[in-house]
């Protein structure tokens, strides 16, 4: 069988996410601004860079679903096409596109033979062309008409945000690649990190003591993504007892070094129970933000089944649209991040079993926006 008989064909009509946000990937169209249009374009080409630098990148998770590579080239025509497009209602009153079999040209041009080198190259030029043409674009351009073939009907503002999210919606469908890459980087620069974090930024601190207030002195917290172990710190400092847990071995490595009891955990999949009973709170300041969209509510629910009644959530995650992959920070390699929106990101932790008590905003250290949770265990 050729290698393309086995993926099933996507036929559906992805038109409705110009109106509406994708449950999936996160993507909300109505969040994008047409002047953030190009930099999120430029920024989905960088998380391909990181994808198909790593290992495995021609290797797909099962004979249906694409690889990381295929995706990749996908994308890569995707900003082509799209850019085209673009220009093409730009310089023609209501113009019809032609017709862009996306399988077929993903079995025609063989992506998974292709050298992952050069589409990263590829996919970055493409991807600076269609920044671009999106900059040139004039106001009084963004509701000039286009259509396609089967009859569907853009402007300039829609097809963009059709094209934004089909970016987004494949940097969500290789989450898992990501997710590797994000603990190979804590692991191999656990240190740094541990050294970069050492002082406790000022809302961390209220957010410390509002929950020694409202638990009392002795109450038990779960704590994930215990880090360098600074927060676990000033809980205990305040009366709290706290289990330090951490998915990156070298974390684990650093608290038990310290002195410190503390256990290699994925909240996803661990067992997360503990003899002395149900904790009295979860604490999972800036680590709930690399689990994949998908898996959020899973995990969310898994700590809620450990925590008493009344029990308390404090969690913090970055805010905005689908997935990103950053070097910033005290991490020099590639980190996956899932963004969120307040709404989203009030149904998951509310299905999950949790109260949301507040969701506030903060700014974190590059001025990028941060959702803070507070909730209470049903």
């Amino acid at each position: 069988m050729d290698a393309y008989d086995s993926i099933v064909p996507d036929t559906a009509d992805w038109t409705w996410v110009t109106e509406r946000p994708c449950r999936d990937c996160g993507f909300d169209p109505a969040a994008v601004t047409r002047e953030e249009l190009p930099r999120a374009i430029r920024t989905n080409a960088e998380v391909w860079q990181v994808v198909l630098a790593g290992p495995d990148v021609a290797v797909r998770p099962d004979p249906a679903t694409w690889s990381p590579l295929e995706y990749a080239c996908h994308v890569r025509d995707v900003d082509t096409v799209f850019a085209e497009r673009v220009r093409l209602m730009l310089a023609e009153d209501d113009p019809e596109f032609a017709n862009w079999d996306q399988d077929r040209t993903a079995a025609e041009q063989d992506y998974g033979s292709q050298d992952p080198a050069a589409v990263a190259r590829e996919l970055a030029e493409a991807a600076e062309r269609a920044a671009t043409t999106y900059e040139q674009v004039r106001d009084v351009e963004w509701g000039r008409s286009g259509r396609r073939s089967n009859g569907s009907a853009f402007t300039v503002d829609s097809i963009a945000r059709y094209h934004l999210h089909d970016l987004v919606h494949h940097v969500h469908d290789v989450a898992h690649v990501t997710r590797r890459l994000t603990v190979d980087a804590y692991h191999a620069h656990a240190a740094a990190y541990a050294t970069g974090t050492a002082a406790m930024p000022d809302g961390v601190a209220e957010e410390v003591r509002a929950l020694a207030d409202a638990l009392g002195a002795g109450g038990r917290v779960l704590e994930i993504g215990s880090a360098s172990g600074r927060d676990a710190a000033a809980l205990e400092a305040a009366g709290l007892v706290v289990r330090r847990t951490d998915v990156t071995p070298a974390f684990v490595d650093l608290l038990r070094e310290s002195g410190a009891e503390a256990d290699l955990l994925d909240p996803l999949v661990d067992d997360l129970t503990d003899p002395a009973g149900p904790y009295d709170a979860v604490w999972a300041n800036a680590s709930l933000l690399h689990v994949r969209r998908e898996d959020l509510p899973v995990v969310l629910a898994r700590l809620a089944e450990v925590t008493r009644p009344g029990g308390r959530l404090v969690a913090s995650l970055k805010e905005g649209d689908g997935d990103l992959v950053s070097t910033h920070g005290h991490v020099a390699a590639p980190r996956h991040f899932t963004l969120w929106r307040e709404d989203a990101l009030r149904a998951v932790v509310e299905g999950a079993g949790w109260s949301v008590e507040t969701v506030g905003r903060s700014t974190g250290r590059h001025g990028e926006p941060w959702l803070d949770v507070r909730g209470t265990r049903r």
